[in-house]
């Protein structure tokens, strides 16, 4: 007996192949064909409380599985909650098919509750935003997923109607072919080979799409015949374990790191920008280097209409073989003879200490020394996590994870979540601001419900501590950044966890170690004096 397939299940297959095995959202009555069929193809369906942080629990598994991340949401308010996560992904470069309920064509004509334009609200956050067709199922799948993953990766929409879901449809089991790997040749590949040749002051910046084409072993091999020092953005920090003798930490959000690094690039005769994208950057990072007075070569997936920096030689090309074609035949030499490197990252040690007594850096330093080192950590956007980037050594990629390109806050507890859902086996530690924790508490009885046991850690001022910064800065009256204080560790134990707070490294170390051996999350809320960022970042 043939099998009748309903055009949800042709999606589902094909969203099963590409690697999902786990889909998170808030179903309405609009989606539930479309949840059933995900569930047939062997994706668990997982209920989140808003569908901001479904999709952001969704990256935090992507980062253990490298599968795309599956978002559903029903019409209208459902579909709009998920605005933030989808936009954050399109900055991220992060892979995520954005499933949305809608009505039938005919019946929106004269039917208007709840109705509106989806796809004109995705498009500008996403690469591409299509209508469920149940003649074209296939083809509508294998194009979303081949277009969220290729470079740069990024969110598609599909708007699925509610009789299309259901609608009988065929897979013809079509599929796009991989574009090979392209590397530089002639005279551009002869000119950055000379360069290389030549350089006795090289550093290299290296981003996330260098991580996105797992190019470590690649960059490696660079960096240590060339003796090329290297900084990477936040999002790249792991890519060679950050106790390397060559790494220079990551960069690019705190000034107090810029005034060391900015001033050595600058000293550079050549810099390689290795799958560098910008989108991490604050404005300071724009046009750091003269292409007139300094070799630049940018190897990158795609054309720079960014206008951040300029080289002298752009290659859009597969990073692993564009570095082996510049390496090979090309003898070495000694670098940095003033020791400059060296120096510098001595200064950066300096500056972000791990001896505090307590405050921030006091918890960040006393969390890294207690946790252990295959801990994967996830942050929040705010001052603590500008330092946390600053002072959280990464071994391996995606050792710290966080929202760089959007900056969006209330990321740290979901991401968490599912990085704890996908590799239960690893310590997982979320950092959050009090406020942005505060967005997303309702998440802990999503931890409960799921099981995992993440550890919360909140740094917990009573403040928008970023903003209250900058507004002093600026000598502006104080206005909008302060708020109550709340009992976080009652929160956590309000949703099933354990919750403790804590005022000074030895009790964190005890609370981090009775966290260590829970069957469930922990909340640790750390106390710390406003001002506590005062020029730490």
């Amino acid at each position: 007996m043939t099998e009748i397939l309903r055009t949800a299940d042709v999606l589902a297959r094909r969203l099963y192949q590409a690697g999902c095995r786990h889909a998170f959202g808030m179903p309405g009555g609009e989606v539930l064909t479309l949840v059933d069929a995900l569930t047939r193809a062997g994706i668990a369906f997982h209920l989140a409380k808003h569908e901001n942080c479904a999709g952001f629990i969704g990256e935090g598994v992507h980062h253990s599985d490298g599968a795309p991340v599956i978002l559903v949401a029903t019409l209208g308010p459902g579909a709009l909650n998920g605005i933030n996560v989808v936009a954050n992904a399109h900055q991220d470069r992060v892979p995520m098919l954005v499933l949305t309920g809608c009505v039938d064509a005919a019946e929106e004509q004269s039917y208007t509750h709840q109705v509106l334009d989806h796809r004109a609200v995705f498009t500008p956050i996403t690469k591409a935003t299509f209508r469920l067709d149940a003649e074209a199922a296939d083809l509508i799948a294998d194009k979303a997923v081949a277009i969220a993953t290729e470079p740069r990766n990024g969110p598609v929409h599909i708007d699925v109607p509610i009789s299309i879901a259901d609608a009988p449809a065929k897979d013809r089991g079509l599929r796009r072919a991989p574009a090979s790997a392209s590397v530089p040749s002639g005279e551009a590949l002869a000119q950055a080979r000379d360069w290389l040749a030549a350089t006795e002051r090289p550093l290299a910046v290296i981003g996330l799409d260098a991580l996105q084409e797992t190019a470590g072993a690649a960059i490696r091999s660079l960096v240590e015949k060339h003796q090329i020092p290297f900084v990477t953005s936040y999002k790249a920090k792991g890519i060679l374990s950050e106790d390397h003798p060559l790494c220079l930490g990551g960069a690019g959000l705190s000034p107090l790191a810029d005034k060391h690094l900015l001033p050595l690039l600058r000293e550079a005769d050549l810099i390689l920008s290795i799958g560098y994208d910008p989108i991490e950057m604050r404005p300071g990072w724009r046009n750091v280097w003269d292409v007139k007075s300094q070799n630049v070569i940018d190897i990158a997936p795609e054309a720079n209409t960014h206008y951040m920096h300029q080289a002298g030689l752009n290659f859009l090309t597969a990073i692993a073989p564009t570095l082996a074609a510049l390496s090979k035949d090309t003898a070495t030499r000694e670098t940095w003879a003033n020791g400059r490197p060296a120096a510098v990252k001595a200064a950066l040690a300096e500056a972000f200490p791990h001896d505090d007594n307590w405050g921030p850096a006091g918890v960040i330093a006393e969390c890294r020394a207690t946790l252990p080192p295959e801990t994967l950590a996830t942050a929040d956007s705010g001052a603590h996590r500008i330092l946390l980037s600053q002072m959280w050594d990464c071994s391996e990629p995606r050792g710290l994870i966080q929202s760089s390109g959007l900056c969006t806050m209330g990321c740290a507890v979901p991401l968490a979540i599912g990085r704890k859902l996908a590799q239960p086996e690893r310590p997982v530690v979320s950092f959050s601001g009090d406020a942005g924790f505060l967005m997303v508490a309702g998440e802990l009885s999503t931890a409960a419900e799921l099981g995992v046991a993440p550890i919360f850690v909140v740094f917990a001022d009573a403040s928008l501590a970023l903003i209250e910064l900058k507004q002093r800065q600026r000598q502006l009256t104080n206005g909008g950044v302060d708020f109550a204080e709340h009992d976080f560790a009652a929160m956590g134990r309000a949703f099933g966890g354990n919750g403790m707070t804590v005022t000074n490294r030895s009790e964190l170390r005890a609370a981090l170690l009775d966290a260590m051996k829970a069957d469930t999350f922990t909340v640790i809320s750390a106390l710390i004096e406003r001002g506590g960022y005062d020029g730490r970042i």
